[in-house]
């Protein structure tokens, strides 16, 4: 009997403590949101763009009834004096909740980067606790977020996955982007004389076409999106856009360069050799004389030869050693035009405040308040480049050279 009673017991509690799925949510109840984009209207309210995902178009592809055709996404935007208001005036125009926990894509006008700024916008982000803080943030060059998320992409039939994707592909192979998170970017704001890195997207065609499906249905679509430079922002603020040698010497000195191509000149021939980088790392340190922070830079590179445009006798170690010392030079230098382009913006993109913070903190809270505007700018920095060629593809001896030998 009192087995039956500690079992009867049992049952009770468990019943209690098993409560079934209490918090589900069913698909065919949710908008889920892939990509957001945040303007400011000219009244001076919030425009929020949201592309959300027809899991029905996507699976199958572009399909409809009657030979129609049906987009992969669906775009709802609405406005608001903030960003809650104009999230809840959205669901009024959409039968299902907006879901935002698979967001990976944040769209900032450019008009509201460089005015306002992103500082006033990222509390509501972070405070959603369905909102992930990993999601990319991008600025929209020379447009409006909104005409970027209505962009219809081909190959990738969720635009957010194209951007995300030409992201990661172009800060890999070629270094001039850089794939940035919203938690990245508030650690970078809240950084005392920190400055921030935002890659840039624009829109290359005319906006009305991109939101067509004609747009899709052409081997060389009228409208893209294309990853377009690096914003600089000081204090949240959109204050310079990067583009070429002073981007790519800016992602090499924060070390996220996975991958890029060096061109070099040879025998009085304009960038005649290629040398691609396969591994590199980049360290900062700091110290302080007299009073006044010094930085030092060090940056290791390998790599192998991809094109030769001249004849190059590459089976000679002096010619080897000679290609090596043309890409340090040339690597020396774009990391000296990112350094000058900072110190012009008076804004510490590179991170060196952070280095001088790590090795002299006490020094360092002296300093952090005239940091960007007045320490920074005269800040000394020494670089040292060292750059090995490891491979020459699957030719020693260039074809070129061959060539030249036969028609002698």
């Amino acid at each position: 009997m009192k087995r039956k009673g500690v079992f009867l017991l049992l049952m009770i509690a468990m019943t209690l403590l098993l409560t079934s799925c209490w918090s589900k949510k069913e698909l065919t109840d949710l908008a889920i949101v892939s990509a957001m984009g945040i303007d400011k209207t000219k009244d001076g309210r919030f425009h929020l763009t949201l592309q959300i995902i027809n899991p029905g178009n996507v699976a199958g592809g572009m399909q409809g009834g009657g030979g129609s055709q049906s987009p992969p996404i669906t775009i709802y935007s609405a406005s608001g004096d903030n960003i809650v208001e104009a999230s809840r005036r959205a669901s009024g125009r959409i039968s299902r909740r907006l879901y935002y926990a698979h967001t990976n894509l944040v769209v900032v006008g450019e008009r509201l980067a460089r005015k306002e700024g992103l500082n006033t916008l990222i509390d509501a982000l972070d405070r959603d606790p369905e909102f992930r803080n990993t999601s990319t943030l991008v600025i929209a060059k020379n447009s409006t977020a909104a005409d970027l998320v209505k962009t219809l992409t081909p190959v990738d039939k969720i635009p957010a996955n194209k951007v995300l994707k030409t992201l990661e592909f172009t800060e890999r192979k070629w270094g001039e982007n850089v794939k940035t998170s919203l938690q990245e970017v508030m650690k970078s704001i809240e950084s005392p004389g920190r400055g921030t890195v935002v890659s840039g997207f624009r829109l290359v065609g005319n906006a009305q076409q991109a939101q067509k499906l004609d747009n899709l249905q052409e081997s060389a679509p009228a409208a893209t999106l294309r990853a377009s430079g690096i914003a600089v922002l000081k204090q949240g603020k959109l204050v310079d856009w990067l583009y070429g040698k002073p981007a790519r010497g800016t992602v090499w000195i924060l070390d996220k360069i996975q991958g890029t191509d060096i061109n070099i000149d040879w025998a009085g021939k304009k960038e005649a050799i290629a040398y691609q980088s396969v591994r590199q790392k980049t360290s900062v340190s700091a110290q302080v004389k007299n009073g006044k922070p010094h930085i030092s830079i060090h940056t290791r590179v390998e790599g192998d030869i991809g094109d030769m445009e001249v004849p190059v006798d590459i089976t000679n170690p002096k010619v080897i050693t000679k290609i090596e010392q043309s890409v340090r030079k040339e690597i020396k230098k774009e990391l000296r035009v990112a350094i000058e382009r900072a110190q012009k913006n008076k804004t510490d993109i590179l991170g060196f405040g952070e280095v001088v913070h790590r090795t002299r903190p006490n020094q360092f809270k002296k300093l952090k308040t005239e940091w960007n505007d007045v320490y920074f700018p005269k800040l000394d920095v020494d670089i040292a480049v060292e750059a090995y060629v490891r491979r020459a593809g699957l030719r020693n001896k260039s074809f070129l050279s061959g060539v030249k030998e036969n028609q002698k």
